[in-house]
């Protein structure tokens, strides 16, 4: 395959090394960026080589992107077709099948698995695709049909939304690519009911990563009132409930998100235990605390403040803001759920702008439990993107 493809050439003072340890990605000004190279058409593979022509990898190339390749496979010899993408998908799913017992997980979290920019989340008989880098745009017929031999799955649907995708110069769309659903999909996960929009919803209708963290803040509401802040379809307010939560207040923007949280409540049985308030998350939280409320359980779970480090500094202030705010709506000896998504934000630094917050709001704290994406998120280790999720719980006095 090699013969056909073009050459791309890392610049002198650039580090192979990086690549041949099993980092992903060349940054545009790494690479020697002349007439042919910027005349690649998106999408496109090629053999990415040394300062030295020595071959380093097989990538595919994007000139519109900031990433202007990433490595699709470190043999420049490999052929990428239907069959390499299946390869990719049997060993994907094999880890998922050991982790969970039933079809409800992302089953590709892009570079970590092995495919440059693409998430596919799986429900059931049904997998949302987003292919957010321009080869995965260009094969995603591949990656469809690749995905229903390997995994039985009938519907398959095709989710181009988001920032990620204009990063890559990418439009977004969304398509059915085959099969169909009538409505919202049952998710079963940690004893609740979720109930996910997959053609309508935010990403791909549900966050399977939360899953665990879900997990530790059901050890901490039993009995309890808890407060699910940018609630979304009910992440933590419902796997409260399904932990035996005497109530649960779910906060978000979107009134068909909230929706969703009450079906799901409705097909627990745990109708009349839900609340829900729609508005501005930021708004709510001042307007409870003018209303003198309290809960044993608070948990905020925001969209990602800092997604990009031009942004670090306002997204902390704004994760230390949610915290402040908070912070007093938690009853003396209960708990605080902070979590962000922001890779920008690493772990010390979204801990301290918690920290901060949660003593400007006038309380001190224990930090009970540091959490992470499941493992149907692995990381790569030489990738800081792939491990993006923080989960912080504290317990409160004074």
């Amino acid at each position: 395959m090699t013969a056909d493809l073009p050459i791309i050439r890392l610049r002198p003072k650039s580090k192979p090394q990086a690549i041949r340890h099993g980092f992903p990605w060349v940054f545009a000004d790494e690479l020697v960026t002349d007439r042919r190279t910027k005349a690649i058409a998106p999408g496109s593979f090629a053999v990415l080589e040394d300062a030295e022509r020595q071959p380093l990898a097989l990538v595919t190339v994007n000139p519109d992107s900031r990433i202007i390749a990433r490595v699709m496979d470190p043999d420049p010899q490999t052929h990428i077709d239907r069959d390499w993408i299946a390869a990719r998908l049997r060993r994907a799913l094999a880890l998922r099948e050991r982790l969970y017992d039933k079809p409800f997980y992302r089953l590709v979290h892009a570079e970590a698995d092995g495919l440059p920019g693409t998430i596919i989340d799986r429900f059931g008989d049904a997998a949302v695709i987003q292919p957010n880098a321009a080869w995965a745009e260009r094969m995603v017929a591949d990656i469809a049909g690749a995905l229903r031999e390997v995994t039985g799955v009938t519907t398959v649907i095709l989710n181009g939304q988001g920032r990620a995708r204009g990063l890559e110069g990418l439009d977004e769309r969304m398509e059915v690519l085959s099969g169909g659903v009538s409505g919202p999909v049952e998710v079963p996960m940690n004893g609740a009911i979720y109930l996910a929009d997959l053609t309508q919803g935010q990403k791909t209708g549900l966050f399977y990563d939360q899953l665990p963290n879900h997990a530790f803040a059901q050890r901490l509401a039993g009995g309890a009132r808890v407060l699910d802040v940018f609630s979304h379809v009910g992440g933590f307010g419902l796997a409260a409930l399904a932990a035996g939560a005497t109530q649960a207040t779910c906060v978000d923007g979107s009134a068909a998100a909230l929706e969703l949280a009450r079906g799901g409540a409705r097909a627990m049985g745990a109708e009349a235990q839900l609340v829900t308030r729609q508005g501005d998350a930021f708004a709510q939280l001042e307007a409870l605390a003018a209303e003198g409320a309290q809960f044993d359980l608070v948990i905020c779970d925001p969209p990602a403040f800092a997604p990009s480090k031009p942004a670090l500094e306002a997204g902390l202030r704004a994760y230390e803001r949610v915290a402040k705010l908070a912070a007093p709506l938690v009853a003396p000896g209960g708990y605080l759920g902070l979590c962000s998504c922001s890779h920008a934000a690493d772990l010390s630094a979204f801990r301290n702008a918690s920290a901060r917050g949660i003593g400007r709001g006038g309380r001190r704290m224990q930090l009970l439990h540091s959490g992470q994406a499941g493992p149907d998120h692995p990381t790569l280790p030489q990738l800081a993107e792939t491990g993006y999720l923080k989960a912080l719980f504290f317990r409160l006095d004074g």
